[in-house]
């Protein structure tokens, strides 16, 4: 069964802030996979707190933003077109 997170679930695991995760999503880092129609609550998988850890050490290693965004823009194609 996969776990399901929320963004306070996510900074707690992954040791960022809250308002980090935040922008994160923002600037379209990290995707909610579902949102609750009630609460408005986001919700977020596995694959969050792989791409939050994964930020974290590209960070750490003085990886400027910019650069994270576009490795992650070529993951997110290679993956989109294996899908097809």
């Amino acid at each position: 069964m996969n776990k399901i997170y929320m963004v306070k679930d996510l900074a707690r695991t992954t040791g960022h802030s809250v308002n980090t995760v935040k922008f994160y999503i923002r600037e379209r880092l990290v995707q909610e996979f579902a949102r609750s129609p009630y609460t408005n609550f986001r919700y977020f998988d596995e694959k969050s707190i792989d791409r939050l850890m994964k930020i974290r050490d590209l960070r750490r290693s003085g990886t400027p933003l910019k650069v994270i965004k576009s490795i992650f823009e070529q993951d997110d194609h290679a993956s989109s077109s294996l899908k097809v």
